[in-house]
Protein backbone atom coordinates (compact mmCIF):
# COMPACT_ATOMS: atom_id res chain seq x y z
CA UNK A 1 0.00 0.00 0.00
CA UNK A 2 1.11 3.69 -1.06
CA UNK A 3 1.90 5.72 2.09
CA UNK A 4 0.30 9.07 1.68
CA UNK A 5 1.99 12.21 2.87
CA UNK A 6 -0.42 15.49 4.28
CA UNK A 7 0.56 18.59 2.29
CA UNK A 8 -1.00 21.97 4.29
CA UNK A 9 -1.06 25.27 3.61
CA UNK A 10 -2.77 28.10 5.56
CA UNK A 11 -4.44 31.60 4.97
CA UNK A 12 -4.90 33.69 7.50
CA UNK A 13 -6.91 36.52 7.66
CA UNK A 14 -5.66 39.49 10.12
CA UNK A 15 -8.02 42.21 11.43
CA UNK A 16 -5.95 45.31 11.83
CA UNK A 17 -6.44 47.65 14.38
CA UNK A 18 -6.75 50.76 12.98
CA UNK A 19 -8.34 53.76 14.10
CA UNK A 20 -10.89 54.03 10.64
CA UNK A 21 -11.55 51.64 7.97
CA UNK A 22 -9.57 50.81 5.04
CA UNK A 23 -11.57 52.63 2.55
CA UNK A 24 -13.96 54.58 4.35
CA UNK A 25 -13.78 56.83 7.38
CA UNK A 26 -15.81 54.94 9.32
CA UNK A 27 -15.08 53.77 12.94
CA UNK A 28 -12.66 50.43 13.08
CA UNK A 29 -13.26 48.88 16.61
CA UNK A 30 -15.36 45.83 17.93
CA UNK A 31 -18.55 45.27 20.20
CA UNK A 32 -20.28 48.23 19.11
CA UNK A 33 -23.96 48.27 18.54
CA UNK A 34 -24.74 46.94 14.86
CA UNK A 35 -24.74 49.14 12.21
CA UNK A 36 -23.95 52.22 14.31
CA UNK A 37 -20.70 52.73 12.75
CA UNK A 38 -21.33 52.78 9.15
CA UNK A 39 -21.33 55.49 6.27
CA UNK A 40 -22.27 55.23 2.33
CA UNK A 41 -19.63 53.50 1.23
CA UNK A 42 -19.40 50.81 3.59
CA UNK A 43 -22.91 49.87 2.38
CA UNK A 44 -22.17 50.12 -1.18
CA UNK A 45 -24.30 52.91 -1.91
CA UNK A 46 -23.59 53.42 -5.90
CA UNK A 47 -21.56 56.60 -6.78
CA UNK A 48 -19.73 56.59 -3.73
CA UNK A 49 -16.04 56.50 -4.16
CA UNK A 50 -13.33 54.57 -1.69
CA UNK A 51 -10.05 56.64 -0.35
CA UNK A 52 -7.24 54.17 0.73
CA UNK A 53 -5.94 54.55 4.14
CA UNK A 54 -2.43 55.36 4.55
CA UNK A 55 -1.86 53.55 7.88
CA UNK A 56 -3.25 50.09 6.12
CA UNK A 57 -0.71 50.45 3.70
CA UNK A 58 2.15 51.18 6.85
CA UNK A 59 0.71 48.23 8.58
CA UNK A 60 1.37 45.99 5.52
CA UNK A 61 4.67 47.76 4.99
CA UNK A 62 5.52 46.34 8.65
CA UNK A 63 3.73 42.59 7.91
CA UNK A 64 5.69 41.67 4.86
CA UNK A 65 9.15 42.76 6.23
CA UNK A 66 8.56 40.95 9.26
CA UNK A 67 7.68 38.17 7.71
CA UNK A 68 10.89 38.53 5.40
CA UNK A 69 8.58 39.57 1.62
CA UNK A 70 10.15 41.19 -1.14
CA UNK A 71 7.82 44.64 -1.08
CA UNK A 72 5.83 45.39 -4.02
CA UNK A 73 6.52 48.80 -5.05
CA UNK A 74 4.15 49.56 -7.70
CA UNK A 75 0.69 48.28 -6.67
CA UNK A 76 -3.05 48.37 -7.61
CA UNK A 77 -6.50 47.35 -6.04
CA UNK A 78 -8.47 45.00 -8.00
CA UNK A 79 -11.89 43.67 -8.04
CA UNK A 80 -12.91 40.74 -6.61
CA UNK A 81 -16.53 39.51 -8.10
CA UNK A 82 -18.81 37.59 -6.27
CA UNK A 83 -22.56 37.81 -5.04
CA UNK A 84 -23.72 37.07 -1.32
CA UNK A 85 -25.79 39.09 0.73
CA UNK A 86 -22.50 40.19 2.99
CA UNK A 87 -21.21 41.89 0.26
CA UNK A 88 -23.57 44.93 -0.67
CA UNK A 89 -21.15 45.95 -3.91
CA UNK A 90 -21.31 42.25 -5.23
CA UNK A 91 -17.42 43.09 -5.21
CA UNK A 92 -14.57 42.56 -2.77
CA UNK A 93 -11.66 45.38 -2.98
CA UNK A 94 -8.58 42.83 -2.74
CA UNK A 95 -5.55 42.84 -4.04
CA UNK A 96 -4.51 39.76 -6.83
CA UNK A 97 -1.82 40.34 -9.13
CA UNK A 98 0.32 43.07 -6.99
CA UNK A 99 0.04 42.02 -2.99
CA UNK A 100 2.21 43.99 -1.19
CA UNK A 101 4.57 41.18 0.04
CA UNK A 102 5.51 38.23 -2.16
CA UNK A 103 7.84 35.39 -1.78
CA UNK A 104 8.65 35.69 2.29
CA UNK A 105 9.32 33.19 5.06
CA UNK A 106 8.34 32.62 8.32
CA UNK A 107 10.95 30.18 10.75
CA UNK A 108 9.02 27.85 13.39
CA UNK A 109 10.57 26.24 16.32
CA UNK A 110 9.39 22.37 16.51
CA UNK A 111 10.84 20.16 19.04
CA UNK A 112 13.87 22.71 18.86
CA UNK A 113 14.30 22.11 15.22
CA UNK A 114 14.28 24.99 13.13
CA UNK A 115 11.72 24.67 10.42
CA UNK A 116 11.06 27.48 7.86
CA UNK A 117 7.26 27.64 6.09
CA UNK A 118 7.59 29.66 3.29
CA UNK A 119 5.07 32.69 2.38
CA UNK A 120 2.90 33.12 -0.96
CA UNK A 121 1.72 36.74 -0.63
CA UNK A 122 0.44 38.97 1.78
CA UNK A 123 -2.17 41.22 1.12
CA UNK A 124 -4.62 43.88 1.69
CA UNK A 125 -8.53 43.67 1.84
CA UNK A 126 -11.71 44.75 3.10
CA UNK A 127 -13.55 42.66 5.36
CA UNK A 128 -17.25 41.89 4.88
CA UNK A 129 -20.47 42.75 6.89
CA UNK A 130 -21.23 39.78 9.63
CA UNK A 131 -23.86 37.38 9.31
CA UNK A 132 -26.23 36.28 12.15
CA UNK A 133 -28.10 33.49 11.18
CA UNK A 134 -31.62 33.08 13.24
CA UNK A 135 -33.45 30.68 12.46
CA UNK A 136 -34.85 31.17 8.91
CA UNK A 137 -33.61 34.83 8.80
CA UNK A 138 -30.01 36.39 8.05
CA UNK A 139 -29.41 39.38 9.82
CA UNK A 140 -26.58 41.60 8.55
CA UNK A 141 -24.11 43.78 11.17
CA UNK A 142 -22.41 46.35 8.72
CA UNK A 143 -19.74 47.54 11.05
CA UNK A 144 -17.46 44.54 9.84
CA UNK A 145 -17.87 45.81 6.29
CA UNK A 146 -14.68 47.90 5.34
CA UNK A 147 -12.78 46.64 8.21
CA UNK A 148 -9.36 46.29 7.29
CA UNK A 149 -7.94 43.11 6.26
CA UNK A 150 -4.04 41.56 5.73
CA UNK A 151 -4.24 37.74 4.52
CA UNK A 152 -1.43 35.98 4.83
CA UNK A 153 -0.91 32.54 2.64
CA UNK A 154 1.22 30.19 2.86
CA UNK A 155 3.16 27.80 1.02
CA UNK A 156 2.62 24.01 1.13
CA UNK A 157 5.33 23.43 3.36
CA UNK A 158 2.97 22.52 6.63
CA UNK A 159 3.12 18.72 7.39
CA UNK A 160 1.22 17.99 10.16
CA UNK A 161 -1.57 19.28 12.56
CA UNK A 162 1.28 20.76 15.07
CA UNK A 163 3.68 22.40 12.53
CA UNK A 164 0.40 23.95 11.61
CA UNK A 165 -0.31 25.23 15.20
CA UNK A 166 3.29 26.12 16.20
CA UNK A 167 3.34 28.13 12.78
CA UNK A 168 -0.28 30.20 14.02
CA UNK A 169 1.18 30.64 17.54
CA UNK A 170 4.60 32.27 16.00
CA UNK A 171 2.79 34.27 13.20
CA UNK A 172 0.08 35.86 15.98
CA UNK A 173 3.00 36.57 18.30
CA UNK A 174 4.83 38.16 15.60
CA UNK A 175 1.94 40.14 14.43
CA UNK A 176 1.12 41.19 18.48
CA UNK A 177 4.11 42.69 19.04
CA UNK A 178 4.46 44.99 15.86
CA UNK A 179 0.95 46.42 17.10
CA UNK A 180 -1.29 45.96 13.84
CA UNK A 181 -3.89 43.97 15.23
CA UNK A 182 -4.99 42.30 18.75
CA UNK A 183 -4.86 39.15 16.71
CA UNK A 184 -8.22 37.80 18.84
CA UNK A 185 -9.16 34.98 17.50
CA UNK A 186 -12.44 34.57 19.58
CA UNK A 187 -13.48 37.54 18.45
CA UNK A 188 -12.53 37.15 15.19
CA UNK A 189 -9.58 39.68 14.56
CA UNK A 190 -7.57 36.43 13.16
CA UNK A 191 -9.21 33.99 11.24
CA UNK A 192 -7.70 30.86 9.78
CA UNK A 193 -8.51 28.94 6.53
CA UNK A 194 -6.56 25.87 6.02
CA UNK A 195 -5.76 23.99 2.76
CA UNK A 196 -5.15 20.07 2.84
CA UNK A 197 -4.60 17.24 0.40
CA UNK A 198 -2.32 14.14 0.46
CA UNK A 199 0.01 12.79 -2.04
CA UNK A 200 2.34 9.48 -1.94
CA UNK A 201 5.57 10.14 -0.58
CA UNK A 202 8.26 10.83 -2.86
CA UNK A 203 6.25 12.00 -5.38
CA UNK A 204 5.83 16.13 -6.62
CA UNK A 205 2.34 15.57 -7.70
CA UNK A 206 -0.11 17.10 -5.02
CA UNK A 207 -3.02 15.68 -4.39
CA UNK A 208 -6.74 17.20 -4.61
CA UNK A 209 -6.82 20.13 -2.33
CA UNK A 210 -9.51 20.58 0.34
CA UNK A 211 -10.09 24.28 1.93
CA UNK A 212 -11.82 24.08 5.58
CA UNK A 213 -12.49 27.39 6.30
CA UNK A 214 -13.27 30.09 9.26
CA UNK A 215 -11.60 27.65 11.97
CA UNK A 216 -11.91 29.66 15.32
CA UNK A 217 -8.85 28.75 17.41
CA UNK A 218 -5.79 27.39 17.33
CA UNK A 219 -6.36 24.27 18.86
CA UNK A 220 -9.39 23.61 16.11
CA UNK A 221 -6.87 23.81 13.40
CA UNK A 222 -4.86 20.72 14.64
CA UNK A 223 -8.09 19.04 14.87
CA UNK A 224 -9.80 19.93 11.43
CA UNK A 225 -6.12 18.85 10.05
CA UNK A 226 -6.20 15.38 11.85
CA UNK A 227 -10.12 14.96 11.29
CA UNK A 228 -9.50 16.20 7.55
CA UNK A 229 -6.09 13.89 6.85
CA UNK A 230 -8.25 10.43 8.27
CA UNK A 231 -11.01 11.17 5.82
CA UNK A 232 -9.18 11.90 3.10
CA UNK A 233 -7.25 8.96 3.73
CA UNK A 234 -10.54 6.61 4.07
CA UNK A 235 -11.56 8.15 0.32
CA UNK A 236 -8.45 7.20 -0.94
CA UNK A 237 -8.32 3.68 0.18
CA UNK A 238 -12.10 3.19 -0.80
CA UNK A 239 -11.29 4.53 -4.20
CA UNK A 240 -13.35 6.96 -3.73
CA UNK A 241 -12.43 10.46 -5.85
CA UNK A 242 -11.77 13.60 -3.63
CA UNK A 243 -13.43 16.75 -4.68
CA UNK A 244 -11.68 20.22 -4.34
CA UNK A 245 -14.52 21.97 -2.07
CA UNK A 246 -15.21 23.73 0.94
CA UNK A 247 -15.92 22.90 4.30
CA UNK A 248 -16.52 23.85 7.78
CA UNK A 249 -15.08 22.82 11.02
CA UNK A 250 -18.12 21.04 13.52
CA UNK A 251 -16.39 21.96 16.79
CA UNK A 252 -19.51 19.63 18.64
CA UNK A 253 -18.97 16.73 16.35
CA UNK A 254 -15.05 17.56 16.09
CA UNK A 255 -15.50 16.93 12.45
CA UNK A 256 -15.20 18.97 8.72
CA UNK A 257 -18.52 19.29 7.41
CA UNK A 258 -19.20 20.23 3.48
CA UNK A 259 -20.36 23.57 2.40
CA UNK A 260 -19.94 23.91 -1.37
CA UNK A 261 -17.89 23.06 -3.82
CA UNK A 262 -14.37 25.08 -4.24
CA UNK A 263 -14.57 28.04 -6.46
CA UNK A 264 -12.19 28.62 -8.98
CA UNK A 265 -10.15 31.85 -9.65
CA UNK A 266 -11.84 32.61 -12.97
CA UNK A 267 -15.57 32.29 -11.29
CA UNK A 268 -14.74 36.03 -9.26
CA UNK A 269 -13.76 37.53 -12.50
CA UNK A 270 -10.66 39.54 -10.77
CA UNK A 271 -10.02 43.42 -12.45
CA UNK A 272 -8.47 46.09 -11.66
CA UNK A 273 -10.57 48.12 -9.43
CA UNK A 274 -10.51 51.91 -11.62
CA UNK A 275 -11.41 54.00 -8.78
CA UNK A 276 -8.48 53.64 -7.00
CA UNK A 277 -4.88 54.66 -8.78
CA UNK A 278 -1.75 53.19 -8.44
CA UNK A 279 -0.08 53.32 -4.97
CA UNK A 280 3.90 53.71 -5.55
CA UNK A 281 6.18 52.78 -2.22
CA UNK A 282 9.00 54.56 -2.33
CA UNK A 283 12.29 53.82 -0.76
CA UNK A 284 11.87 56.53 1.96
CA UNK A 285 8.36 55.62 2.99
CA UNK A 286 9.44 51.97 3.05
CA UNK A 287 12.49 52.60 5.40
CA UNK A 288 10.44 54.89 7.62
CA UNK A 289 8.10 52.70 8.79
CA UNK A 290 10.67 49.48 9.03
CA UNK A 291 12.12 51.43 11.85
CA UNK A 292 9.12 52.05 13.91
CA UNK A 293 8.92 48.14 14.21
CA UNK A 294 10.13 47.37 17.29
CA UNK A 295 12.55 44.38 18.55
CA UNK A 296 10.82 41.04 17.89
CA UNK A 297 9.97 38.09 20.40
CA UNK A 298 13.22 35.81 19.16
CA UNK A 299 15.70 39.01 19.25
CA UNK A 300 14.04 39.83 22.81
CA UNK A 301 14.61 35.85 23.93
CA UNK A 302 17.92 36.16 22.65
CA UNK A 303 19.13 39.54 24.54
CA UNK A 304 17.44 38.09 27.65
CA UNK A 305 19.37 34.98 27.43
CA UNK A 306 22.86 37.03 27.40
CA UNK A 307 21.52 39.06 30.16
CA UNK A 308 22.23 35.87 32.61
CA UNK A 309 18.15 35.19 32.08
CA UNK A 310 17.24 31.03 32.71
CA UNK A 311 14.91 30.07 29.22
CA UNK A 312 11.97 29.25 31.36
CA UNK A 313 11.64 32.69 32.66
CA UNK A 314 12.78 34.18 29.36
CA UNK A 315 10.22 32.36 27.80
CA UNK A 316 7.49 33.25 30.17
CA UNK A 317 8.08 37.20 29.29
CA UNK A 318 8.19 36.64 25.74
CA UNK A 319 4.38 34.76 26.08
CA UNK A 320 3.08 38.02 27.96
CA UNK A 321 3.81 41.29 25.12
CA UNK A 322 2.79 43.82 28.11
CA UNK A 323 4.57 42.13 30.57
CA UNK A 324 7.96 42.03 28.24
CA UNK A 325 7.39 45.94 26.99
CA UNK A 326 7.78 46.45 31.03
CA UNK A 327 10.83 44.31 30.84
CA UNK A 328 12.21 46.20 28.20
CA UNK A 329 11.89 49.44 30.17
CA UNK A 330 13.81 48.28 32.71
CA UNK A 331 16.54 47.36 30.23
CA UNK A 332 17.36 51.22 30.32
CA UNK A 333 17.92 51.18 34.08
CA UNK A 334 21.31 49.55 35.95
CA UNK A 335 19.78 47.68 37.85
CA UNK A 336 19.35 43.05 38.44
CA UNK A 337 17.94 42.16 35.46
CA UNK A 338 17.82 38.61 36.32
CA UNK A 339 15.70 39.64 40.30
CA UNK A 340 13.47 42.08 38.00
CA UNK A 341 12.97 39.48 35.62
CA UNK A 342 11.86 36.55 37.93
CA UNK A 343 9.75 38.95 40.41
CA UNK A 344 8.02 40.34 37.08
CA UNK A 345 7.13 37.18 36.26
CA UNK A 346 5.96 35.30 39.23
CA UNK A 347 4.83 38.04 41.99
CA UNK A 348 3.74 40.57 39.49
CA UNK A 349 2.31 37.77 36.97
CA UNK A 350 0.59 36.41 39.72
CA UNK A 351 -1.04 39.45 41.10
CA UNK A 352 -1.94 40.59 37.56
CA UNK A 353 -3.35 37.04 36.97
CA UNK A 354 -5.61 37.08 40.01
CA UNK A 355 -7.05 40.57 39.55
CA UNK A 356 -6.79 39.66 35.60
CA UNK A 357 -5.74 42.96 34.55
CA UNK A 358 -2.48 43.59 32.19
CA UNK A 359 0.73 45.67 33.82
CA UNK A 360 -0.83 48.94 31.73
CA UNK A 361 -3.68 49.15 33.55
CA UNK A 362 -2.30 49.33 36.95
CA UNK A 363 0.41 52.34 38.23
CA UNK A 364 3.54 50.44 38.66
CA UNK A 365 5.85 52.29 36.66
CA UNK A 366 9.53 50.93 35.20
CA UNK A 367 11.87 53.77 37.69
CA UNK A 368 10.08 53.10 40.99
CA UNK A 369 9.80 49.51 40.20
CA UNK A 370 13.38 49.69 39.20
CA UNK A 371 14.55 51.18 42.34
CA UNK A 372 12.59 48.35 44.67
CA UNK A 373 15.03 45.76 42.67
CA UNK A 374 18.08 47.82 43.65
CA UNK A 375 17.15 48.27 47.28
CA UNK A 376 16.81 44.14 47.32
CA UNK A 377 19.90 43.84 45.61
CA UNK A 378 21.86 45.96 48.18
CA UNK A 379 20.06 44.44 50.86
CA UNK A 380 18.54 46.99 52.05
CA UNK A 381 15.09 45.11 52.00
CA UNK A 382 14.57 41.49 51.94
CA UNK A 383 12.34 39.67 49.51
CA UNK A 384 9.44 39.23 52.24
CA UNK A 385 9.55 43.22 52.46
CA UNK A 386 9.16 43.55 48.85
CA UNK A 387 6.57 40.90 48.23
CA UNK A 388 4.56 43.22 51.53
CA UNK A 389 5.53 46.33 49.42
CA UNK A 390 4.79 45.44 45.62
CA UNK A 391 0.82 45.25 46.06
CA UNK A 392 1.28 49.10 47.61
CA UNK A 393 3.45 50.00 44.11
CA UNK A 394 1.31 48.25 41.81
CA UNK A 395 -2.50 49.84 43.76
CA UNK A 396 -1.54 53.55 44.71
CA UNK A 397 2.21 53.89 42.79
CA UNK A 398 3.92 55.08 45.96
CA UNK A 399 7.04 55.79 45.60
CA UNK A 400 8.95 52.65 46.98
CA UNK A 401 11.40 55.00 49.21
CA UNK A 402 8.17 57.03 50.47
CA UNK A 403 6.27 53.86 51.17
CA UNK A 404 9.28 52.15 53.44
CA UNK A 405 9.68 55.16 55.38
CA UNK A 406 5.59 55.59 55.77
CA UNK A 407 5.55 51.21 56.85
CA UNK A 408 8.75 51.77 58.65
CA UNK A 409 10.46 48.82 56.99
CA UNK A 410 13.78 49.46 56.55
CA UNK A 411 16.18 46.11 56.65
CA UNK A 412 18.08 45.76 59.84
CA UNK A 413 22.04 46.34 58.78
CA UNK A 414 23.87 47.68 61.57
CA UNK A 415 26.19 44.44 63.10
CA UNK A 416 25.56 45.36 66.83
CA UNK A 417 22.02 45.28 66.73
CA UNK A 418 22.16 42.06 64.41
CA UNK A 419 24.41 40.39 66.98
CA UNK A 420 22.44 41.13 69.73
CA UNK A 421 19.01 40.00 68.56
CA UNK A 422 21.25 36.97 67.74
CA UNK A 423 22.46 37.03 71.23
CA UNK A 424 18.72 36.80 72.15
CA UNK A 425 17.36 33.67 70.36
CA UNK A 426 20.74 32.10 71.14
CA UNK A 427 20.26 32.37 74.58
CA UNK A 428 16.59 31.08 74.05
CA UNK A 429 17.45 28.36 72.62
CA UNK A 430 20.13 26.76 74.20
CA UNK A 431 19.35 23.32 73.04
CA UNK A 432 19.93 24.25 69.60
CA UNK A 433 23.45 25.59 70.17
CA UNK A 434 24.35 21.61 71.61
CA UNK A 435 22.79 20.54 68.36
CA UNK A 436 24.97 22.19 66.55
CA UNK A 437 28.04 21.96 68.73
CA UNK A 438 27.61 18.04 68.33
CA UNK A 439 27.40 17.90 64.25
CA UNK A 440 23.63 18.86 63.52
CA UNK A 441 24.24 21.60 61.14
CA UNK A 442 20.52 21.56 60.19
CA UNK A 443 19.29 23.64 63.48
CA UNK A 444 21.30 26.66 61.05
CA UNK A 445 17.84 27.02 59.85
CA UNK A 446 15.44 26.92 62.98
CA UNK A 447 18.00 29.42 64.58
CA UNK A 448 17.38 31.41 61.40
CA UNK A 449 13.57 31.12 61.53
CA UNK A 450 13.56 32.47 65.18
CA UNK A 451 15.54 35.72 64.07
CA UNK A 452 13.73 36.54 60.90
CA UNK A 453 10.60 35.78 63.32
CA UNK A 454 11.77 38.39 65.99
CA UNK A 455 12.91 41.20 63.31
CA UNK A 456 9.75 40.52 61.06
CA UNK A 457 11.64 39.52 58.32
CA UNK A 458 13.45 43.19 58.17
CA UNK A 459 17.07 42.17 58.38
CA UNK A 460 19.71 41.20 56.23
CA UNK A 461 19.77 37.62 56.11
CA UNK A 462 23.02 37.35 54.38
CA UNK A 463 24.47 39.15 57.12
CA UNK A 464 22.55 37.43 59.54
CA UNK A 465 23.49 34.40 58.52
CA UNK A 466 27.20 34.91 58.69
CA UNK A 467 27.00 36.29 62.17
CA UNK A 468 24.66 33.63 63.50
CA UNK A 469 27.45 31.14 62.19
CA UNK A 470 30.10 33.01 64.13
CA UNK A 471 28.38 33.53 67.44
CA UNK A 472 27.61 30.10 67.05
CA UNK A 473 31.24 29.06 66.67
CA UNK A 474 32.27 31.21 69.37
CA UNK A 475 30.08 29.78 72.03
CA UNK A 476 32.18 26.45 73.94
CA UNK A 477 30.67 23.48 76.26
Amino acid sequence: MVELEPVIGIEIHVELNTKSKVFSSSENGYGFRPNTKINVIDLGYPGTLPTVNKEVINAGIKIAHILNCQINKLMHFDRKNYFYPDNSKNYQITQSRTPIGYNGYIDINVDNNIKRIGISRVHIEEDTAKSMHLNTKTLLDFNRAGIPLIEIVTKPDISNAKEAMIYIETLRRLLLYIDVSDVKMEEGSMRCDVNISLKPNNSNVLGTKVEVKNIGSISNVGQSINYEIARQKELILNNIIIKEETRRFDEKNNATILMRLKEKGNDYRYFPEPDIPLIELDDNWIKDIINTIPRLPSDRYSNYIKLGINEVVANKLIQNKELCDFFEELLSLEINYITAANILTTDVAGYLNKNNINIRKTRLEANNFGRMIDLLDKNEISSKMAKELLNEIIDKGMNIEELIKFSNKKIINDKDEIISIINTVLNNNKESIVAYKSGKDNVLKHLMGEVMKITKGQINPILANELLLKQLNSFEY
